[in-house]
């Protein structure tokens, strides 16, 4: 497979492209006014211990209090490997074994300053996800100060590799930290492992000296930036190219990759096209698709992709796929396209959380597994921890997905003013109905007899083309005088009604009356 990694940067924003054959799979977006905090290291102090949740709150200085959980106070010495995680410290994954979490409320009181490190961006209305298990990541090595063992990725599996580089690392470590040998260090030489223990060891000296010396809440330590992260993380051995567009950023790159991996340094390239250079690779139209929930696919067949606040739903369509051979047939290719689709999907939009994709029903049991099974082997290319589940009588495939960040839909994107992320407003029809009875009460209620209606250009347009009749009779029934004036600034499902004489709100004015008559 061609792995590609396009970089588009500007002084306001960096976006990095991944790309598979061709195909974008993952979009990483950086702004000027909004960097990543994954990896950073603060100093923080304890605003609350919540005992019935086993957590604390924990100001960093930010402006929501991060979220520190029990079981990530300590850490756990058992043998830890390198994941496909992309949490931004080094990708490590824990295989979990039971033991002991201690009570939150007999380590933390509120006021102690805590040394912490941010594992999750702050996504909605939650604060960033914490951990006073600090891990550091380096070119070969992942370095977690507070244990002691020696780990190595799962990724390496040649045992005879694994063991030299163990005996390697240990020659060279200090009695201090934990280490996770990561893929990368394949192959590496003595000298190449033991730069990076030391430049981790130096490291973690000076954040605990920084940590001594200032006061909390502060900065401790500050990742690297996403480009550079990018290199240190994603940039290896069966990556064809990098391509970036700006000198600067391009300067950069190559002095850290002289240093800390030189064997890259001539698969990077500065980009001189005449085209932006996601125009170039067509990668623009790629992330234009990212804000539509219908994504289609080859042969005609569609998914419609919707999140919501407690998971994201994925449905399966045959849409103008009729196939050649028999309906199973048909649907089988469809779920099968769907499968290789969905999980680049995931990856494009950064999706994370629960996920439920309604495949199209079949009957085959076989044919279940192969698209079960396709599901799997697509998700093994994600950097992103998952898990899914077989599928179900209903057809449903369940899964979740690492959230380390906001999705990309999220990041570029705000709640719509109209529906405030609904995706719906009321009808025309809804509204003219709502005015009618309301006008109708205010009649009966405040008997003014001079009313103004006062409404969204759409909506005052509908009401006098498409209601007249309907207003000429509440004014017959009534006798009133009433009117339509529309107002730019109101809500398409905002209106007001006021009396032409006094120019108080009646609706206002209904409602006291309303409120005073049903006390009485």
């Amino acid at each position: 497979m061609k792995k590609e990694i396009i970089i588009n940067s500007t002084p306001h924003e960096v976006r990095i492209a991944m790309l598979e054959d061709g195909d974008a799979v993952e979009l990483l977006v950086e702004r000027a006014d909004s960097k990543r905090i994954v990896g950073n290291v603060y100093k923080g102090v304890v605003t609350s211990v919540k005992p019935g949740l086993q957590a604390a709150f924990v100001d960093i200085g930010l402006e929501r209090a991060g979220f520190l959980h029990a079981s990530d106070l300590d850490h756990d010495d058992e043998e830890e490997e390198e994941s496909s995680g992309s949490g931004g410290t080094g990708g490590r994954g824990r295989s979990r074994r039971p033991r002991r979490i201690p009570d939150i409320g007999d380590v933390l009181r509120t006021g102690d300053s805590i040394l912490v490190q941010v594992t999750k961006e702050p996504i909605s209305t939650k604060g960033p996800r914490l951990t006073a298990d600090v891990s550091l990541p380096g070119r070969y090595l992942v370095m977690m100060p507070k244990g002691r063992h020696i780990g190595v990725s799962r990724k390496i599996e040649d045992r005879r590799e694994r063991v030299r580089l163990k005996q390697l690392l240990q020659k060279h470590r200090s009695d201090e930290g934990a280490f996770i040998i990561r893929t990368a260090a394949t192959h590496v030489d003595e000298d190449a492992l033991k730069q990076d223990v030391n430049y981790l060891s130096d490291l973690f000296r000076g954040i605990a000296k920084g940590s001594s010396e200032q006061k909390a809440p502060a900065l401790v330590h500050e990742d690297v930036g996403m480009v550079v992260g990018l290199i240190r993380d994603i940039f290896k051995e069966d990556t064809t190219r990098l391509v970036i567009d700006d000198k600067d950023d391009y300067s950069r790159l190559m002095s850290y990759v002289k240093t800390f991996a030189p064997e890259l340094k001539e698969r990077i390239q500065l980009y001189k096209g005449d085209l932006p250079v996601f125009d170039h690779f067509e990668i623009e139209p790629e992330i234009k698709k990212t804000l539509d929930k219908r994504v289609w696919m080859k042969k005609g067949g569609y998914l419609i992709i919707e999140p919501t606040e407690a998971l994201v739903s994925i449905d399966v369509n045959t849409g103008r796929f009729t196939g050649r051979r028999n309906q199973e047939e048909t649907i089988l290719q469809t779920n099968m396209l769907a499968a290789k689709e969905v999980a680049r999907q995931l990856r494009l939009r950064d999706v994370g959380g629960i996920i439920v994709i309604d495949f199209i029903d079949m009957e085959n049991e076989g044919n279940r597994k192969r698209v079960f099974n396709e599901v799997r082997s697509h998700l093994k290319r994600d950097r992103a921890r998952t898990k899914v589940f077989q599928v179900s009588g209903l057809g449903l495939v369940e899964m979740s997905r690492q959230r380390v960040r906001p999705s990309l839909l999220s990041q570029l994107s705000d709640d719509c003013p109209y529906c405030t992320g609904t995706g719906k407003v009321l009808s025309m029809d809804t509204m003219s109905n709502k005015i009618e009875r309301l006008v109708h009460r205010i009649a009966i209620v405040t008997r003014e007899k001079r009313l103004q209606i006062q409404a969204n250009p759409v909506l005052a347009l509908y009401l006098l083309e498409e209601r007249p009749e309907q207003f000429r009779e509440l004014c017959k029934t009534f006798d009133l005088e009433l009117n339509v004036l529309d107002d730019a600034t109101l809500h398409v499902e905002e209106f007001r009604i006021v009396s032409l004489g006094s120019g108080k709100d009646l609706i206002a004015e209904f409602e006291k009356k309303a409120r005073s008559s049903g006390r009485n």
